[in-house]
């Protein structure tokens, strides 16, 4: 047999999926893209079709021609790419570059990278998808449009170097209109009243909430109103009217999505989007795992399906039965539907192998990856396993023509809750209540009035972000930690602690955009738009047309944004550090590589400095401090204050440890298996210190 060649995105995934293939297979990675719009030109004929203008990005040829001597050498070559719109947009080009032809069943796709997946998938290739080809591709052309076409405004109007994004300036648009909302909000004075109660001859308080007025719900709006009815209540004795016992099933939540993934990431373990996607990629690619070499650990991570195949099902059964019991097993073996809206072309994010559980991982991956692995881990077999039964309690006490409720539960059966807990807001306000009997008069020890004032909405974090994204139709799974990167990149919107705030700079654009570019930062256009790459995936639209009705109205937008904008001037932020040449306060001006000191005086004075960022560290050779540095590429690297007369330099940051068996300087290093760790500098010694 000859050879045959497979072409993935990544080392990783390229060494996982060859422990799967025989000798005779060769398995090479493309890194991502090997070709894309110029990046010097708009590439892109608006007066042809909308034709797109393909390049080798800069850098690949060497890799391209690696590839194309593999392919010549090889009697077979499955392109076995990401399964997704991305992922068949890299085959086609990959397909194009080494004269693959478009009926040649060239392509393979997995959802999960295991030995039967990847088997399976060498067994049924297909043709390339153009349908997924020219949805991607439509999406490029608009994003490189907008981003092509509204820029050059930006840069002119605003400040060199802006950038408009599609997608990216409706997200935008969200987080400013909700600081408007805040800053509009105009709090609302109002009042409750709780009392705290206990029966005769016990010693448990518990509180109950007045909610009623001669059967009518109570709406308190000041504190003499409040301080009248509480005079009453002080004059009448309080009174169980009803007490209700139930139980009440508490049903598991499907396996994740891509959003949900983000979201319960960002929530539970304080994770970024970016930071979710990037350690769901390597554990869908692959990980090494003591004794087993490289293993995919999960499902793809692009999805907006919650539907898991009969094989991991039965799995999940099978751990769960064998390691919690039968009683844990619900009857029938449960199924959830996805939103109507939901591409359902691959499974829901899980597991690949249920056996290996966190705690068999432990000693292989890295501490954040082996946080998000129990997490999907967990999040599947609660999916997976019987109901929660709770014991309810609701209770009505009367007092006069007042009526007051409190209702609390208890956990009878945890079910899926001994893997994954999660509560409402029901639950969270769930007291414990005594044994009561209706007609039981109750021992009253305070009432307070409580006053309160209506709150404005909460700012965006990345979590509630993601899901409106979601809610509202914009975007799509691989799109959301994007968006959200490039928007906190370009200093339109920043942190504040977790949440995200419109940078001044973000709320000048977003005004340029909402009042120039209506169609691009509305939601519906936006959540349309998005149905229309759907369309041309399903063979239903033409791309040509889809830009086309984009396209015309944009162009008239920006014939009127470059008239009408006036120039509009940012001023920098001034730092406390004098001009060392002229004496004036130096600004903190935004460059390639981040923040730097330049002096308002430029032309004149053209004075710049680096900001240093210095580390509570001193030069082991001349006992300076030691700094933070850029190299001309912006990598980060840590050297001594005093350059040039002192030469110590090191690619990793420096700690004050010494190692304990040569004396040298202990740094940090990173590895996906230990995380951050402390090791000792010198190449011969490699002493690990503890933390």
């Amino acid at each position: 047999m000859g050879q045959k060649l497979v072409i993935v995105e990544s080392p990783a995934k390229a060494k996982t999926i060859k422990k799967y293939l025989g000798s005779n297979f060769i398995v090479e990675a493309s890194m991502g893209h090997i070709r894309d719009l110029p990046k010097s030109q708009l590439g892109v004929d608006v007066e042809n079709g909308y034709n797109p203008k393909y390049i080798t990005i800069r850098g690949k040829g060497d890799l391209l021609d690696k590839l194309k001597k593999a392919a010549k050498k090889s009697e077979r070559v499955y392109l076995a790419t990401d399964p997704d719109r991305e992922g068949e947009a890299i085959s086609w080009h990959l397909a194009k570059a080494l004269d693959i032809q478009s009926d040649t069943p060239c392509r393979i796709e997995f959802n999960e990278i295991t030995k039967n997946a990847v088997k399976n998938a060498i067994k049924n290739p297909r043709k390339i998808n153009e349908g997924l080809v020219d949805a991607q591709q439509a999406r490029r052309i608009l994003d490189r449009l907008v981003g092509y076409e509204i820029s050059p405004i930006l840069w002119k109007k605003v400040k060199w170097g802006l950038s408009a994004g599609r997608v990216q300036s409706v997200a935008l648009k969200l987080i400013c209109d909700r600081e408007e909302e805040i800053l509009n909000f105009v709090p609302k004075e109002f009042w409750t009243i709780e009392s705290e109660l206990k029966k005769k001859k016990d010693k448990q308080n518990f509180k109950v909430k007045l909610s009623g007025y001669m059967g009518k719900k109570i709406e308190i709006d000041n504190g003499e109103q409040c301080n009248r009815i509480i005079s009453e209540l002080e004059q009448n004795e309080f009174k169980v009217k009803l007490v209700k016992k139930g139980s009440k099933l508490k049903n598991p939540l499907p396996p994740f999505t891509t959003s949900t993934l983000q979201q319960d990431a960002n929530r539970k373990l304080n994770f970024s989007t970016k930071k979710t996607m990037s350690l769901a990629q390597q554990l869908y690619e692959g990980v090494e795992i003591k004794g087993k070499g490289s293993v995919g650990l999960i499902t793809y991570m692009r999805t907006d399906s919650v539907r898991i195949s009969e094989e991991a099902q039965k799995n999940a059964a099978d751990f769960i039965l064998s390691s919690y019991g039968s009683e844990y097993l619900p009857k029938t073996p449960r199924i959830y539907k996805g939103k109507k809206s939901a591409q359902d072309a691959h499974e829901a994010i899980r597991p690949t192998y249920t056996e290996l559980t966190p705690a068999e991982l432990k000693e292989s991956l890295a501490p954040d990856m082996l946080k998000l692995y129990t997490l999907i881990w967990n999040r599947f077999i609660a999916s997976q396993m019987a109901s929660c039964i709770l014991d309810t309690t609701s209770v009505e006490i009367v007092n006069g023509d007042y009526l007051f409720k409190t209702s609390g539960s208890k956990v009878k059966f945890d079910g899926f809750m001994k893997v994954y807990e999660y509560t409402n807001e029901e639950e969270e306000n769930s007291i414990n209540i005594p044994e009561l009997e209706e007609g039981e008069v109750l021992e009253k020890k305070k009432i307070d009035g409580i006053q309160h004032f209506t709150q404005p909405p909460s700012r965006f974090n990345e979590a509630s972000l993601v899901k409106m994204l979601e809610e509202n139709g914009i975007g799509r799974p691989s799109t959301y930690a994007p968006i959200i990167t490039t928007i906190l990149e370009r200093k339109y919107v920043e942190r504040d602690k977790k949440n995200l705030v419109p940078t001044e700079l973000g709320k000048i654009v977003n005004t340029i955009m909402c009042e120039y570019f209506k169609g691009i930062v509305d939601v519906d256009f936006t959540a349309e738009l998005e149905n229309r790459l759907d369309n041309i995936e399903d063979g239903k639209e033409k791309w040509q047309k889809i830009v086309d009705d984009f396209y015309i109205p944009l162009k008239e937008s920006i014939e009127i944004a470059e008239k009408e904008i006036n120039k509009i001037t940012i001023e920098d932020k001034v730092s406390d550090i004098a001009c060392d040449k002229c004496g004036r306060m130096m600004v903190i001006k935004q460059g390639r590589f981040g923040e730097f000191l330049a002096c308002p005086g430029y032309p004149e004075c053209k004075n710049t400095k680096a900001i240093v960022e210095e580390l509570n560290v001193s030069c082991p050779k001349c006992g300076g401090k030691v700094v933070v540095k850029r190299s001309k590429k912006g990598k980060k690297f840590f050297g001594c204050e005093n350059y040039p007369n002192c030469d110590f330099v090191s690619w990793f940051e420096p700690t004050d440890k010494k190692c304990e068996k040569c004396g040298n300087l202990v740094v940090i290093k990173y590895s996906k298996a230990k995380g951050n760790y402390f090791v000792c500098s010198n190449p011969e010694c490699k002493h690990e210190v503890e933390k």
